[in-house]
């Protein structure tokens, strides 16, 4: 190495060690809080663009957990305020979001944005500051491959989400089981995982692959590609979508072409609650089928008592509940046990105890990340909209679950 190579690399060594000191004083003046002071909390959310629907549930989520908290006393008696930003779904404005809430807003911890899209450059950018990424919808295999040690996420990882439905499908009597499937989904890091999952399952059972497709994550007309997957004609549709407005479209497209397959999920969409349903009415929807790891009707006494305040401040039913609001209810548990187990807002020590095994209960369920921060406690469930009502389906062992409509009945 040459004397120029040599100096550029003690440069390095200094502003890596200049940036370490800065994240290192970041994070421990964000743990310094005087008696009875506000606890601020910085999220970027997707209030706009094309995860808005969903951006639009997590802060309703994230507003009921603070609330329900402030209720009881706060954070080690510390308000609970929220100063929620919006990223438009884009990425860049993600990492320039959390540089400003830590930077500039000096906020004491960060809860995650929508989308594995968006949680992975939020963590990047919060960990150089030294802060944990609880989030709850960021479960994609890329997400993790990053191998952040200050990220975790609440919810079930997303790559083995539509097993109960392809295995349901692959074990119906030979006379009832459906002869072909179609697959179609966007190129997005949420769903593309999910798809080679399930395929590989019914494949095995002799479902025969009728049509197979994925498309960009920037398509904005998905007229053509409904068109071509109706035109294969399966009996099954497995469509990787991340939000609403792409499942309403295929369904659109699919009624336009008098196309009624026997079965059709989405890896998202009709787990939105009454976003879903004004989206495609009540009649379209029933029969729709969508893998999550949480319903309005679950059984869970914490769940149930979320659900009641949701009723209560925003009215409705357990079944028009968007998923994402108990996602998103959900990391706040988890950093309100953290907080309180660790007695303050030091994010090391945050990122320690979350590390450590330990066990924590949520509307979700339970949550224990591994050493990626993947939780692999909650059970994978499939739910269908029958009528009015948003129901668990699988798994058929579960006493919870209510018997799949099968066929779909037409549009």
């Amino acid at each position: 190495m040459n004397r120029k190579g040599k100096l550029f690399r003690l440069a390095s060594v200094v502003t890596l060690g200049a940036s370490s000191l800065i994240a290192v004083g970041v994070a421990e003046s964000s743990s310094a809080l005087a008696a009875g002071s506000p606890v601020k909390i910085g999220i970027s959310l997707s209030l706009s663009g094309d995860f808005s629907s969903d951006g639009i549930a997590f802060q309703q989520g994230y507003q009921l957990w603070a609330n329900d908290v402030n209720a009881k006393g706060g954070l080690l008696g510390h308000p609970v305020v929220l100063d929620i930003v919006s990223d438009a779904s884009d990425p860049t404005q993600v990492t320039a979001n959390y540089q400003k809430l830590i930077s500039q807003d000096k906020v004491a911890l960060t809860f995650g944005p929508y989308s594995s899209l968006l949680s992975l450059p939020a963590a990047q950018t919060v960990s150089r500051y030294g802060y944990a990424l609880v989030e709850g919808a960021g479960g994609a295999p890329s997400v993790f491959a990053a191998k952040l040690h200050n990220l975790f996420d609440v919810s079930l990882p997303v790559a083995n989400a539509l097993q109960p439905f392809a295995k349901w499908v692959a074990g119906l009597p030979k006379a009832q089981r459906p002869k072909s499937a179609s697959y179609v989904t966007s190129n997005d890091p949420f769903t593309q995982p999910q798809i080679p999952v399930a395929k590989k399952i019914m494949s095995k059972a002799g479902i025969k692959t009728a049509y197979s497709s994925v498309f960009p994550a920037e398509t904005t007309d998905y007229t053509p590609i409904a068109d071509r997957v109706a035109q294969a004609g399966a009996q099954v549709v497995v469509l990787g979508a991340v939000d609403v407005p792409t499942v309403a479209a295929f369904m659109k497209a699919f009624a336009q072409m008098h196309y009624n397959p026997k079965v059709f999920i989405a890896s998202a969409g009709p787990d939105q609650g009454t976003q879903f349903t004004s989206a495609v009415t009540l009649k379209a929807a029933n029969g729709m089928l969508v893998p999550s790891s949480w319903y309005g009707g679950s059984a869970n006494p914490l769940s149930k008592a979320m659900v009641a305040n949701f009723i209560k401040v925003h009215g409705g039913t357990a079944s028009q509940i968007s998923a994402d609001v108990a996602e998103a209810y959900s990391v706040g548990q988890t950093i309100a046990a953290a907080v309180k187990a660790t007695k303050g807002f030091n994010n090391a020590k945050i990122i320690k105890y979350l590390h450590s095994g330990v066990k924590i209960k949520t509307v979700q369920g339970n949550v224990k990340f591994n050493s990626l921060g993947e939780n692999f406690s909650m059970t994978a469930y499939t739910f269908q909209w029958q009528g009015a009502n948003f129901v668990q389906v699988n798994p058929a062992t579960d006493p919870n679950s209510t018997k799949i409509v099968f066929p779909k009945p037409a549009w």
